[in-house]
């Protein structure tokens, strides 16, 4: 499956990824400039600065970028030597953040002290892509065993999920989940173990359900928010009315009504609701064009890739952006149950962002290595 997927670089190695890269300036830009939208208004009344979140967030940006620049040039084979370390370091975080973490929102995932602080779980997604990435290349030959090849990743990214959901966070612990099974898939997995994993997961996920009466809650909502108005119902009913309020334009940058205080932390999870409401359809649309053309440039970039590995980490990374806008804009739209997952590049939040442009960076120095810009 790896080798079938390779093919000929159009031009000489050496050259970056100009299509992505204006692709994540194009997102960054507007991210920050929808967080100081979204979040005007409650940074008024909660810090009497209207620029509070947006500052932060622009920070972060320009902090991300030059972590991405940084990474870029690094040589990516790099990471399989150091990947065992890494996912070690990852886990004794997820570990740390139960012992000694921050709780926000009835969750215990923040290293840090007041409004500063890092989530392991993020930085966990990265590194445990990289050492699937050097587990799956190892073990081309395995794959389809069932224990000797699909076993030890997915044991891996079950004990990370399991420590995650001891946060709790649901959210990423399904970001892990379906990433993982992007990589397996491509590494050569046999369908019926994929398959068996699908319907172990079900059983898991309605366990997990079962357990927390607040995931209950979810549920209810999903299927008929209006039900609960001014309860369960609240937040997706706002969102959807939000996203009905856009009509085809939108209202017009700035001129959300949702964000004075009916949708709660607009600039986070819910801010493509809010990118809706203020450029309507028009603006949803573009937002996700430009995510295809990211996917489609992280696809490309695995396919060209010089080896197995690079392959691997190519897919795990645009794999864990790709599942990461698919559950926020499905929860926001109603389309699944609501679950706590930021909007890659847009939604305010630092761990996130610089994650994210840390993988992006890894990915152009694949890319800049396959020489496969056209």
């Amino acid at each position: 499956m790896l080798r079938s997927m390779s093919a000929s670089p159009k031009q000489a190695p050496g050259s970056p990824d100009f299509t992505l890269i204006g692709v994540i300036l194009l997102l960054l830009a507007f991210g920050v400039t929808m967080v100081h939208s979204a979040s005007s208004v409650i940074s008024a009344t909660r810090f009497q600065d209207a620029f509070y979140f947006s500052k932060r967030q622009l920070i972060w940006a320009l902090m991300g970028v030059g972590l991405m620049i940084w990474l870029s040039r690094i040589d990516y084979h790099v990471w399989r030597k150091h990947a065992p370390k890494i996912a070690l370091a990852s886990y004794a975080l997820l570990v740390l953040v139960l012992v000694v973490g921050v709780n926000r929102g009835g969750s215990k995932a923040w290293l840090g002290i007041g409004s500063l602080g890092i989530q392991p779980s993020e930085f966990a997604k990265l590194g445990l892509v990289m050492f699937l990435a050097h587990l799956l290349a190892e073990s081309k030959d395995r794959m389809h065993s069932f224990w000797r090849g699909f076993v030890p990743p997915m044991g891996l990214a079950l004990v990370a999920v399991g420590l995650i959901m001891l946060e709790p966070d649901l959210g990423q612990s399904v970001v892990i989940m379906g990433t993982t099974l992007i990589m397996l898939f491509v590494a050569g997995t046999r369908w019926s173990h994929l398959a068996s994993l699908f319907g172990a997961g079900v059983v898991g996920f309605a366990g997990l359900v079962a357990i927390a009466p607040y995931r209950m809650d979810r549920i209810y909502a999903f299927l008929d928010p209006w039900k609960y108005p001014l309860g369960k119902g609240y937040q997706i009913i706002q969102s959807l009315y939000a996203l009905g309020s856009g009509g085809i334009l939108g209202l017009g940058l700035g001129h959300s009504r949702q964000k004075f205080l009916y949708l709660p932390e607009p600039q986070t999870d819910f801010i493509f609701s809010i990118v809706g409401e203020e450029l309507g359809l028009l603006g949803t649309v573009s937002v996700l064009l430009l995510f295809a053309v990211l996917i489609w440039r992280g696809i490309r970039t695995a396919l060209y890739a010089p080896d197995d590995f690079g392959t691997l980490l190519a897919t795990g990374i645009t794999g864990m952006i790709a599942v990461q806008v698919l559950i926020n804009i499905g929860v926001v739209t109603g389309s699944i149950p609501a679950t706590g997952i930021t909007l890659p590049f847009i939604s305010y939040g630092g761990s996130s962002l610089t994650l994210l442009l840390s993988g992006v960076g890894i990915l152009l120095n694949i890319s800049k290595q396959a020489g496969m810009v056209e």
